[in-house]
């Protein structure tokens, strides 16, 4: 009742972000649609979408960092010097195209899929890899730089997914991912020492390259198990390969985790010759990276270590985040005596409790041969 009397979008009048509010709400309101059928849900996601999809009105066809809901004005943001950002612009396709799937409309799938073409048109893309800012004007690459960390980790997820989603029919999206998978193997998969733990570096271009691992990336073992599950042929050795990606990467993630006093990830870690890896930033904001890819990986391969590792993550958690009404962010994951912040994000609850209760459910009721997981969470039916 309350999504059908009282959400109205009429009275957002402050500008907001179009990728948060993506993934969000409107892959919130289209994946309530798609688990109950009721389509008071189905009515408000594309009152959403069509107001979501002012962000695109511009010469260029890239949607705008920023939008107004009330007017549909959009904007870049002020701090991006002009430019849009990989994530941002590659991770709207699965939202899209469900409304489309349940409307007919096709303008909002080719809105979203006209994405690729606009960036490769006019960029030359090196080995899978897309730096993460384009002009907001041109479309043209303004960095060299490129992550599977923040600004770019769920432009890569959305490659997988989109083909996923379409039930694995459109080649042309496995494609893309595949040779993002084989450029992320090929330039940004490194080896610590001394105890030869696999992460992925940030690359600055040429030989330049910061060996940084945000938490964010820990989503990275979830896509490469997702692209051994919905490979054609699992026995093949790119197949395998990305089978054994995604343990190692899986079990890097686990460390980050297990070597804290408190038993919880910092946000990214540095690594060092002969040292690992250290703790420059110590906080934690309760994401959820590592526990979507432990529910993946426990679902591909069965594997109980899986669920071990993530009850212990919801034990460190339940210990040391838990307030009388929820639970907050940490400021120092090395520190055992501490209060939470009073600051809660809503993928607390939309994502890493989720997952981490599918984790431990032996009846999980969401198959991945049948659901897709949006970058929030939100489980969107595979179009079967």
């Amino acid at each position: 009742d309350w999504v059908q009397d009282k959400l109205n979008f009429d009275e957002v009048h402050n500008h907001v972000s179009f990728f948060e509010t993506c993934i969000r709400d409107f892959g919130g309101l289209l994946s309530a649609y798609d688990l109950s059928g009721d389509k008071v849900f189905l009515d408000k996601a594309k009152d959403l979408g069509d107001r979501l999809l002012r962000a695109f009105d511009n010469p260029l066809g890239l949607p705008n960092g920023q939008v107004k809901l009330s007017d549909g004005q959009s904007k870049v943001h002020k701090w991006s010097s002009g430019s849009v950002l990989l994530a941002e612009i590659g991770t709207a396709q699965l939202e899209f195209r469900a409304l489309s799937r349940h409307t007919g409309i096709r303008k909002y799938a080719e809105t979203v899929e006209n994405v690729y073409d606009i960036v490769h048109s006019v960029n030359a893309v090196h080995d899978g890899l897309y730096p993460i800012y384009l002009n907001s004007k041109t479309a043209k690459f303004s960095t060299t730089q490129i992550t599977t960390g923040a600004m770019g980790d769920s432009f890569y997820e959305y490659l997988l997914k989109v083909w996923v989603q379409g039930g694995r029919k459109e080649q042309r999206f496995r494609n893309l991912f595949d040779a993002s998978a084989d450029g992320i193997v090929k330039h940004l998969l490194k080896v610590s020492s001394p105890s030869k733990l696999r992460f992925l570096a940030d690359w600055k271009g040429g030989n330049r390259y910061e060996l940084k691992m945000d938490h964010l990336v820990c989503f990275a073992p979830g896509m490469f198990a997702l692209s051994y599950h919905t490979s054609p042929d699992k026995s093949s050795a790119k197949a395998q390969r990305d089978l054994t990606v995604a343990k190692q990467l899986m079990y890097t993630c686990w460390q980050m985790y297990e070597r804290m006093e408190t038993g919880i990830a910092p946000e990214y870690i540095m690594f060092y010759q002969n040292k690992d890896f250290k703790t420059p930033a110590t906080h934690y904001l309760l994401r959820p990276e590592t526990v979507e890819s432990l529910f993946i990986l426990n679902q591909v391969t069965g594997h109980p270590i899986y669920r071990i590792w993530g009850k212990r993550i919801m034990d460190s958690i339940d210990k040391y985040c838990k307030t009388r009404y929820g639970y907050g962010a940490l400021k120092n994951v090395h520190k055992t005596q501490q209060q939470p912040d009073d600051s809660m994000e809503s993928f607390f609850l939309a994502e890493t409790l989720k997952y981490l209760f599918l984790l431990q459910d032996p009846d999980v009721p969401i198959d991945l041969n049948e659901w897709v997981f949006n970058t929030e969470a939100h489980p969107l039916r595979i179009f079967i």
